[in-house]
This record gives C-alpha cells, sequence and structure tokens, in this order.
C-alpha cells in the first residue's frame, strides 16, 4: 500500500467545506499583514474581506488612504507575490480593530516581566547548577514569555 504525504489541516477542511477557503486565506493574509506591508503601513491599515480576488482593506485615516490609493500598484505585486488570489486592494477609511492597534511590544519595547513571572522563571532555572548556564537559561526565559504574551499566547 503506497503511503501519502501529510496534508495540512487548512488543507483538508477547505476541501470538505469549500467556503471556508477564502476565509482561511483572509485568516493567512491578516497573520502576515505587518511583515507582507510593512510596519508602518500595517498599523493604519487592517486587510479586511478577499472576494474575487479584491482584497479589501480599512485605512484609519484620510491622508493615508491617499498614500495608499498612490501605492496600489506597489503593494498589489507586493501581496501577489505571496498571495495570488491577491490581485487587486480596494481601500476605505474606517475604524481599526483593537487588535490591529500598536502595542508596545510590537514597537520593540516589550512590557516588563510581572513579580510572580520572574519568580516562575527563577525556580525553573534553580535546580541548574552552573551560574553561566543558569544565567542564560534565565534570559532565554524571560524572552520566551515576552514574545509568547507580544503574540497573545501568554
Amino acid at each position: 500500500m503506497e503511503r501519502r504525504a501529510p496534508r495540512r489541516v487548512a488543507d483538508l477542511v477547505a476541501s470538505a467545506v469549500p467556503q471556508i477557503s477564502a476565509r482561511l486565506q483572509e485568516t493567512r493574509i491578516r497573520s502576515r499583514w505587518s511583515t507582507l506591508v510593512g510596519r508602518e503601513i500595517a498599523r493604519r491599515t487592517q486587510p479586511g474581506r478577499l472576494e474575487h480576488g479584491c482584497l479589501s482593506i480599512t485605512v484609519d485615516n484620510s491622508p493615508w488612504l491617499q498614500e495608499l490609493t498612490l501605492r496600489q500598484a506597489e503593494l498589489t505585486t507586493r501581496l501577489a507575490a505571496t498571495f495570488p488570489e491577491v490581485r487587486t486592494l480596494r481601500f476605505a477609511i474606517g475604524p481599526l480593530s483593537r487588535e490591529t492597534r500598536v502595542t508596545r511590544a510590537s514597537r520593540g519595547q516589550p512590557d516588563p516581566l510581572t513579580v510572580s513571572e520572574l519568580h516562575e522563571i527563577d525556580d525553573a532555572v534553580s535546580v541548574i547548577g552552573d551560574a553561566d548556564v543558569a544565567a542564560s537559561a534565565r534570559r532565554l526565559l524571560a524572552t520566551a514569555r515576552r514574545f509568547s504574551r507580544s503574540r497573545g499566547a501568554g
């Protein structure tokens, strides 16, 4: 019997429920938005629905709407390089959701760890006998905690 290669769950769901395919693509676009368009544009925009190759994008103010309209061809090319389904963009002014607003962590200034988080990290590294290894582990755990918190996982 021939063994098939593993398939992603998202691909299986999309083949079982074709209507969900566009929504999955929208989710993928949202998750990579800042990387695709850059931090400054991502701060002022929010991708919306992808319908018939047209991605709707909410912009938070008129000057940015004008700027992005002028850069529409460039942005479309950039997005289509990763998501070929995106053939055109439609910009509209509107409020951005809370998740889109810039946090301190996305500006490169993570929030400091709480006292209880610091105690948890200290407890975790207390079993390490070597002081240098323990210090490295402490830094690694602190960075991981800040990263997971800034991504909404902690």
